[in-house]
């Protein structure tokens, strides 16, 4: 699933995505491809047809500033969406310079010391939404998971996940969002590839979704849960980019304060300090301990 074109591919999709309305053209009937057609997208920028075909297909790999913020303008895309564009158009330009570090699958020493002195659950995450590291509050949080610690597999492969999350929906396509907007910024990450491959194989959700092409990095979000322990519980999840770090995103769970959810919460881990750990769809605790996210290995090391 390596795209050698991901500047096209992003633009190809944007203007799939853009309907003549959006931008004060005539409907002209029914169009046998949804979106924009290349010659409107060209005239709208300001370009030649040609021009704009040789970005689509690879052809034209570094375009000006001024044809960018043209395209940004004709697609109306977002500050984050501009922002990955611009960095797609510089991807060739810093190849020339050496490839990219490859993403480190270890999570800082004390960074995972500080998140195991929290009682709020918080979890290191990887640029391929690995689980690096995860505190006692967040492994009870997440027990649903199993053996599982790539996000993105929960979400998309264990049927678990579509009990777990009440708007699985939302949940997902922020997921894709988010690996959308590293995915193409990493062409030699093969771990990162290889996980979007997998994904497409198994999952016709994950491949209608990546398809869309949106780009949106994960930082802030309302989460429904249903808990086997805790039952239904409101969250916001909220991650920190991790200066110095390889792509690794800092993620904690947030219930409001005085809230239902945040007595449930505090519930979940018990006096010792440990977690009860429990499986998806079970009442209550049946003595036997469901391996939990941990911090020693990325998934990419197992």
């Amino acid at each position: 699933m390596q795209s050698v074109n991901p500047l096209g591919e992003f633009i190809r999709a944007r203007r799939a995505a853009t309907s003549p309305k959006q931008v004060g053209l005539p409907e002209e009937g029914p169009r046998r491809t949804t979106g924009l057609r290349r010659h409107e997208v060209a005239m709208l920028a300001g370009v030649s047809e040609g021009y704009y075909a040789r970005l689509e297909q690879g052809r034209e790999k570094h375009p000006s500033d001024q044809v960018l913020n043209a395209l940004i303008r004709v697609f109306g895309l977002d500050a984050e969406a501009a922002e990955h564009l611009h960095k797609l158009a510089r991807q060739g330009l810093r190849k020339r310079g050496g490839a990219c570090a490859p993403a480190d699958d270890r999570a800082a020493v004390h960074l995972v010391r500080l998140i195991d002195s929290w009682s709020t659950p918080a979890v290191i995450l990887g640029p391929r939404f690995d689980i690096l590291a995860a505190n006692d509050a967040a492994k009870a949080l997440l027990c649903v998971m199993g053996t599982e610690t790539n996000l993105l597999r929960f979400v998309f492969l264990d049927p678990a996940a579509r009990r777990f999350y009440r708007d699985w929906d939302e949940i997902a396509r922020t997921c894709v969002a988010g690996l959308r907007a590293v995915a193409s910024l990493h062409a030699e990450d093969r771990a990162l590839h290889g996980l979007v491959g997998q994904l497409s194989t198994r999952s016709e959700e994950f491949t209608r979704l990546w398809a869309e092409y949106d780009v949106r990095a994960k930082t802030h979000q309302t989460q429904r849960l249903l808990h086997p322990r805790a039952g239904e519980l409101t969250l916001t999840y909220q991650t920190f980019t991790v200066n110095g770090s390889s792509g690794h995103q800092l993620g904690t769970y947030q219930a409001e304060p005085g809230s239902p959810s945040e007595a449930a919460l505090s519930r979940l881990i018990p006096a010792t300090g440990h977690p009860d750990r429990v499986d998806e769809g079970a009442g209550d605790p049946a003595g036997e301990e469901t391996p939990q996210p941990d911090g020693g290995r990325g998934a990419a090391e197992r």
